[in-house]
């Protein structure tokens, strides 16, 4: 599991150092690739962070960056706190690097920025639900297909979420008892999908 956070502007730009006054604080598993807990606040202190890591499934390892707020944090499991460089919460930064690119108002060297906090938490709640069908859709590709196959695609994600259930590959029908086991539990839903919220 590996934690980061990002800081933006609420209903203003403020005149201080930073600049920022609202916080998004996201916890990604590696594999599959899911935000597994995010939280909006205007606040990165450990007491937040903690109410974010009690929310969330229990994992062996917590990887952070250097910032301060972490260490206080009573973690499940082990905690690896990274002050020199990004090698353990490279899942993370990718994940934070996607929200800026895909939610407008995150995105650096830009005059956008929400103007009401339920707004920008309704489009993280959006975003999160999407990013987690294409993670789990990643994951079961990868078990039902060889790696000779050709990359997992954006139009494979789309065809299979079309369709319910990835497609059959070829390659199994002459599989051993056990791949195919291995396909009907990534049928089945080995990869959990968190639910997405309905719009009223």
């Amino acid at each position: 599991m590996e934690l980061d956070e990002l800081y933006w502007f609420l209903e203003r730009k403020p005149r201080t150092e930073t600049r920022e006054n609202i916080y998004i604080m996201t916890m990604v598993s590696r594999e599959p690739r899911q935000i597994v807990g995010h939280m909006v606040s205007t606040d990165k202190s450990s007491r937040t962070i903690q109410r974010m890591v009690d929310a969330a499934l229990e994992a062996k390892r917590y990887c952070t960056d250097g910032s301060s707020g972490y260490l206080d944090v009573i973690f499940p499991g082990k905690h690896i706190f990274n002050v020199h460089n990004k090698s353990d919460t490279f899942t993370v930064e990718g994940a934070t690097a996607d929200l800026r690119h895909y939610i407008p108002t995150l995105a650096r060297r830009s005059r956008c920025f929400p103007r009401k906090l339920e707004n920008l938490r309704a489009a993280l709640r959006l975003f999160v639900c999407a990013y987690n069908r294409f993670g789990a859709a990643k994951a079961r590709f990868r078990i039902l297909y060889p790696l000779s196959e050709p990359p997992f695609f954006s139009s494979r994600f789309l065809l299979s979420v079309r369709l319910d259930t990835p497609l059959l590959p070829s390659w199994l029908k002459n599989r051993s008892f056990h791949d195919k086991m291995i396909h009907r539990q990534a049928l089945a839903g080995r990869f959990s999908i968190q639910p997405c919220f309905r719009l009223q």
